[in-house]
């Protein structure tokens, strides 16, 4: 009679494949990578991504971005920010006047799109100085009034933003640069792949500089405030420092995906573009995501912007086909509820999962502790 143990994994499990469980453990350290690849391959295989989808899933890369940039501020900082929309519009007009024919910079896109993200660096350096003592609910209500500063600045100010019609055109990148025979700028203009792997490449980038962030003595410095900031100090942190950086890299963040924003409409859109909604809604997929958890974040904005973006305005035009909707009532669109179930998608996360649905490993083990 045979007597032999069974077989057993590297974590001592019966049965368990040893080749599966070194997958999965890559696949867990190194998501991004596989992420990368995969998206990179994408438009190869799937030739949809070379017409509107392709905008679409750009789109999409652009609020991860500005996401990321919230992430900093709301996630490891633990600083309520509810005007993120301020600082990408502000990024977004910045590289505008920059690269419009109509004003004498006229830069190219790498320079433009990097002195605007340093000014709107700056913008959240002058917001933050002197709202530091604020906390909470206070902060909160100084950065959403600053937005609708922002938003009512840019409307009225119509010789310089060009008020309700935005500034355009903007310029693509690579506007009169020739590389092999290939006009850059009309290559960005045909065909929307180029601009797919513009923003996917700068998505890359800020997820590599956020995760070297997060374990750098910064990161750890903006977690050490968000958990008991008169610890931090006693330990030798300098609370305002660490804050005023928090401002300055989620701006920079927000303001490079403006800039992004703007070069892939070829205009900075009307200010409303840049309003309260469009903070909630960057704000709830952080929130849904994960606090502080860059994979989380991502998953976040993927779920809601594709529901608002693509879900929805699909749903919509599929009623109206069925003659369900004829006349285009909100209160019978997907669309007029977005709202309204960004706030449901809310509660129910904090309700039975309040770390998020990708949490950090410290904000999962915090919550988990005091359960």
């Amino acid at each position: 009679m045979n007597m032999s143990p069974a077989p057993t994994g590297p974590a001592g499990e019966p049965g368990s494949d040893p080749l599966r469980d070194r997958v999965l453990a890559f696949l867990r350290e190194r998501w991004d990578f596989v992420a990368l690849v995969a998206l990179a391959v994408a438009p190869l295989v799937v030739p949809a991504l070379g017409g509107a989808l392709g905008g679409q899933v750009t789109m999409l890369f652009i609020y991860c971005i500005l996401a990321l940039g919230l992430n900093v501020m709301v996630g490891y900082t633990g600083l309520v920010h509810l005007g993120i929309a301020a600082f990408f519009g502000i990024g977004a007009y910045l590289f505008a006047i920059l690269t419009v024919p109509m004003y004498p910079f006229q830069m190219r896109f790498v320079t433009a799109a990097a002195v605007s993200a340093l000014a709107t660096a700056g913008v959240g350096l002058a917001l933050g100085a002197p709202t530091l003592r604020l906390r909470g609910d206070y902060l909160a209500i100084v950065t959403l009034g600053f937005g609708e500063v922002v938003k009512v600045t840019l409307r009225n100010l119509e010789q310089i933003t060009g008020g309700m019609k935005g500034l355009n055109p903007v310029p693509p990148p690579g506007a009169g640069l020739k590389i092999g025979g290939t006009d850059l700028g009309l290559a960005f203009a045909i065909d929307p792949r180029w601009f797919y792997y513009l923003a996917l490449l700068t998505l890359a980038g800020v997820v590599v500089a956020m995760r070297r962030l997060e374990n750098s003595r910064l990161g750890r410095a903006w977690v050490a405030v968000r958990e008991d900031e008169l610890a931090a100090e006693a330990m030798g942190v300098s609370a305002t420092r660490v804050k005023l950086s928090a401002f300055a890299m989620s701006s920079a963040v927000a303001g490079l995906a403006g800039c992004l924003y703007a070069a892939s409409l070829s205009t900075t859109a009307d200010p409303n573009a840049y309003d309260f909604n469009r903070s909630i809604m960057v704000l709830c997929a952080v929130i849904l995501g994960g606090l502080g958890s860059i994979p989380g974040t991502l998953l976040g904005v993927a779920l809601l912007v594709g529901f608002d973006t693509v879900l929805a305005p699909w749903a919509d035009s599929t009623i109206q086909q069925w003659n369900i909707n004829p006349s285009g009532s909100s209160l019978l669109s997907f669309s007029g509820w977005r709202l309204a179930i960004f706030g449901l998608a809310l509660i129910l996360v904090m309700r039975y999962r309040p770390e998020g649905l990708v949490p950090s490993r410290r904000m999962a083990a915090e919550l988990h502790e005091a359960h």
